[in-house]
């Protein structure tokens, strides 16, 4: 070998090591980087740019069956030679902490990939033959499907049958589990109301479960009850129930959104947490935007399906406005690119696939925050890309909170907390905070803003929440995606 070369992967292998690369992972580190530099041999390190870099980066992503953990080792690796050891110009400013943000993949059983109904699935012959998952996981689930198959298919069937999500599909199922499981394997047929009783009791006591978790599990066991069992729980009894109390939320001040906004590096990260803070929305809502979602024209964003599968309109905060275009042009040209390379297809909830069979390739309905990696439905089977990953966000608002020196528990959904009482503070009329935030009773409205006091003009015109803007006479920080009261009615 070339004493040149050698030397070259030397300094790569001790740079990539004071990095804080494991020694386990150096020698991908090198491969990842060897494989870069062979598809580009024509043209020297020195001359490459960050066109070539990202269309490397797109072209990798569409591979089905690269891992996100690997997906995210070769970017790092690549960041490496180019920062450190190339040491190009446009390298300390690409968008490294976008793409990684972007790496993690959905997994098959992540909500989002899995809510598409298998209308083929029939008992066949009296018995459930369907897959639950192409891979029936180890531990209980698997001991239990191998005595119980037929129970646990049934459930599955009947819990997609009825359009639920899912999230209930894996919530119901794991219940059932755990439930066969605490009375030793019994046949199902032969279970009472008693039985979950004694069950219930369990959580409580021994286990010590929140509220929320002991009901979730008493409604998995009566649906299975009823609609598997065909049985009417009459006589469950009185039952030890959870008494664990309930915590108030976590809000920031002002100065501390303004602190961790200056922390994250990622500029998709960034504009993802101004949207939390600005509109007031909940983690998997701004993930699941659609572009066609975004309405610039009256400064607005529908919310889709939300929780209570509820739709709502909040306002777009003025400053927003360019970076979701720019981000809305960069999945124009992702989306191209897929087109060209034969994906671009996108999950369209319930029918609309069907009645619109070339909508999934549309721009108008991809997702606003792009996955970088494809990932495949477990219940339809077809690869596609799908948003990002929730961790991925999480990670660099816990990281962004640290280097701010905040030492409450911060995560993404404190910012709907401190968008909602900020404006309470601001004497905004509670009502208007109801609707802004999709709640339905008003009394979930106060719980997120301990301490502010309720008592707000309800008769007030002026209940209609609008962005910030010169024109609003506004003396707030514009950084932190404020909102002004309009006298214009009707909006909202």
């Amino acid at each position: 070998m070339d004493p040149s070369i050698s030397r070259f992967w030397e300094n790569y292998i001790n740079i990539s090591k004071s990095y804080g690369v494991k020694p386990a992972s150096v020698r991908w580190y090198v491969r990842y980087a060897e494989e870069y530099i062979k598809a580009h041999k024509a043209t020297r390190l020195s001359l490459h740019t960050p066109a070539l870099l990202e269309a490397y980066l797109k072209d990798k992503g569409r591979n089905k069956h690269l891992k996100d953990w690997q997906y995210k080792q070769i970017i790092d690796a690549l960041r490496i030679l180019f920062t450190a050891l190339v040491k190009s110009s446009w390298a300390e400013s690409f968008a490294w902490d976008d793409w990684l943000i972007a790496a993690d993949q959905l997994q098959d059983g992540h909500a989002s990939i899995g809510r598409e109904q298998q209308a083929e699935i029939a008992p066949v012959q009296g018995s459930f033959s369907i897959e639950l998952y192409k891979d029936i996981p180890k531990g209980l689930i698997k001991t239990v499907y191998e005595k119980y198959p037929d129970y646990l298919n049934k459930l599955v069937y009947t819990i997609r049958s009825k359009y639920h999500s899912i999230r209930t599909e894996q919530s119901y199922l794991s219940w059932l589990v755990r439930f066969i499981v605490f009375h030793g394997l019994r046949d199902p047929a032969d279970f009472e109301g008693n039985d979950i009783r004694l069950f219930l009791d369990h959580l409580a006591i021994r286990r010590n479960v929140a509220v929320a978790t002991q009901q979730q599990a008493l409604n998995a066991l009566i649906f299975f009850f009823k609609n598997i069992l065909e049985k009417e729980v009459t006589e469950i009894g009185q039952f030890h129930q959870s008494r664990k109390p309930r915590r108030l939320p976590v809000v920031l001040t002002r100065d501390e959104v303004n602190r961790i906004f200056t922390n994250i590096q990622s500029s998709v990260a960034l504009l993802m947490v101004n949207l939390l803070y600005g509109c007031g929305l909940r983690l998997m809502e701004c993930l699941r935007l659609r572009i066609l979602d975004i309405d610039f024209g009256y400064k607005q964003i529908i919310i889709r399906n939300a929780k209570g599968n509820k739709d709502r309109i909040v306002p777009l905060p003025a400053r927003l406005v360019e970076p979701l275009k720019n981000q809305i042009e960069c999945v124009r040209n992702l989306h191209d690119e897929d087109l060209e390379n034969g994906f671009g297809c996108v999950y369209l909830p319930h029918a609309l696939a069907r009645k619109y069979p070339n909508a999934p390739r549309e721009l108008k309905w991809q997702y606003v925050f792009p996955s970088g990696k494809t990932s495949t439905d477990p219940r339809s089977g077809i690869t596609r890309r799908h948003h990002m990953h929730e961790t991925g966000l999480r990670k660099y608002i816990k990281q962004a909170s640290d280097k701010a020196g905040i030492h409450k528990r911060v995560n993404c959904h404190t910012f709907r907390h401190s968008f909602a009482t900020h404006l309470l503070e601001s004497g905004y009329d509670i009502r208007t905070v109801q609707e802004l935030l999709g709640h339905a009773d008003v009394s979930t409205t106060m719980i997120v803003a301990p301490g502010i006091p309720a008592s707000h003009d309800t008769s007030s015109s002026m209940n209609v929440v609008y962005p910030c803007t010169e024109q609003t006479g506004c003396d707030r920080d514009q950084s932190v995606g404020c909102v002004a009261v309009s006298d214009i009615n009707g909006l909202i």
